[in-house]
């Protein structure tokens, strides 16, 4: 009754979760535009993913539509969605040319050139960006800003548009460093703290942390608390020191993947770590899953960033930046559900507990495979996934209250094996 119990929480998260409109395991797909600033013009373009574009504007797309059928009304669009101002509030004229499809990290864009000009006989100087394409509609969209300042100059993140953010200020001189920096840190912090599978892959390694392995079975014991913190530490180490190679070399242009493979095997990450949760793999096999598939999880981080155009410096600011939002956001989770975890470790419910988790983690992370290897058109998952990535605080705290319920309830683990139930 008490497995069965767990297991029925966990269904109404589910069938809550089915109420949420649908969003992508990597919600965060990205807009970018790049300016190029000269003395009397910006000169750039604006990259739209025709997947995020279709949410937008509320109509299926294709590439070829968005040249075709759909031509005009995207042109009109974009065109009032986007605007500029000189520091006084004196608008500047902005002027889109005509769009082409280009694939950008395996996903097909509607790329506009743009053109944005001072009124007659002024020079470029510190103007304000008025930009809500696809971001007044899709909540967690993001738009990555570069700015290069002339046709040598080296491009530099500039920051990141949002649904709350919807305007930026470009400075006609160089601007700082530290800006990109902090912009980049927030970026890498949403990636995380928005897409349900890099989420649920470190949950899936998290989970069996507070136990032991001991001949192929999880099993409960005398593990002091400190034991298992220094477990988690270890996981989030080897994480971070997986996707931050990989990241580095697939962003400088050294390595490159297609994104459908990479996404493929985020999903069979999460697949093996849920197993793993349920039966231990090899011994600290946490550690093991979390630094080789740390590398393949850096591929896909890289292609946040990776088609920007940065320049050397300007790409090592950004992808320590990126870093430290990864790890921040780590380390968030880790706070939020590691105390809980370490009390329920502790009762008789942590096995149906743990199980039924691992278990729903395996059925998320086998609907990514098959969609993302193209075997399915859509994810029938992704309402609950919404629901619960965009409740955290909600989850954590149902979490630490089935803690303290089991704690007072069946304040004691068995000592035998817990791997299975029957």
């Amino acid at each position: 009754m008490r497995r069965l119990l767990t297991l029925l929480l966990f269904t109404v998260f589910l069938l809550a979760g089915g109420l949420a409109s649908p969003a992508g395991a990597h919600p965060m797909a990205t807009s970018a535009v790049l300016l190029d600033l000269r003395a009397d013009r910006v000169e750039g373009e604006v990259e739209l993913p025709i997947d995020r574009l279709a949410i937008a504007v509320h109509r299926g797309l294709t590439p070829a539509g968005v040249l075709g059928a759909d031509r005009v009304s995207l042109h009109r669009y974009a065109t009032r969605h986007i605007s500029a101002a000189g520091t006084d509030g004196t608008p500047w004229t902005v002027t889109l040319g005509t769009g082409t499809v280009r694939t950008i990290d395996g996903t097909e864009h509607l790329v506009y050139p743009l053109t944005i000009r001072p009124p007659r006989g002024h020079r470029v100087t510190d103007f304000d960006l008025r930009y809500d394409v696809i971001v007044e509609e899709l909540l967690t969209h993001r738009v990555i800003v570069t700015v290069r300042h002339g046709a040598d100059g080296d491009a530099k993140t500039l920051g990141v548009i949002d649904w709350a953010t919807k305007s930026l200020k470009v400075p006609a001189g160089q601007g700082s460093w530290t800006r990109g920096f902090l912009s980049a840190a927030g970026l890498g912090i949403e990636h995380v703290g928005q897409g349900a599978d890099h989420l649920l892959f470190l949950l899936m390694l998290l989970i069996p942390a507070p136990l032991t392995a001991a001949g192929g079975r999880w099993r409960t014991g005398s593990n002091p608390p400190r034991r298992s913190v220094v477990r988690v530490s270890h996981v989030v180490s080897a994480f971070a020191v997986g996707h931050s190679l990989t990241l580095a070399l697939a962003a400088a242009g050294v390595v490159h993947v297609p994104s459908r493979p990479v996404e493929t095997l985020i999903a069979f990450s999460i697949a093996v770590s849920a197993v793993h949760a349920i039966r231990p793999l090899v011994a600290r096999g946490e550690v093991v899953i979390a630094s080789g598939f740390g590398l393949v999880h850096g591929l896909a981080f890289a292609s946040v960033i990776g088609a920007l155009g940065l320049d050397r410096g300007s790409l090592v600011t950004t992808l320590l930046g990126f870093n430290l939002g990864i790890e921040i956001t780590q380390l968030l989770v880790v706070a939020l559900l590691m105390p809980s975890l370490l009390v329920l470790a502790r009762t008789a419910l942590y096995p149906a507990f743990r199980i039924g988790t691992a278990a729903v983690g395996l059925v998320f992370a086998g609907s990514w495979m098959l969609e993302r290897a193209g075997v399915t058109a859509s994810d029938p998952f992704e309402g609950p996934q919404t629901w619960l990535v965009g409740h955290p605080l909600l989850v954590a705290a149902s979490v630490g209250l089935l803690a303290a319920v089991a704690r007072g309830v069946a304040p004691r683990a068995p000592k035998q094996a817990v791997s299975q139930v029957t």
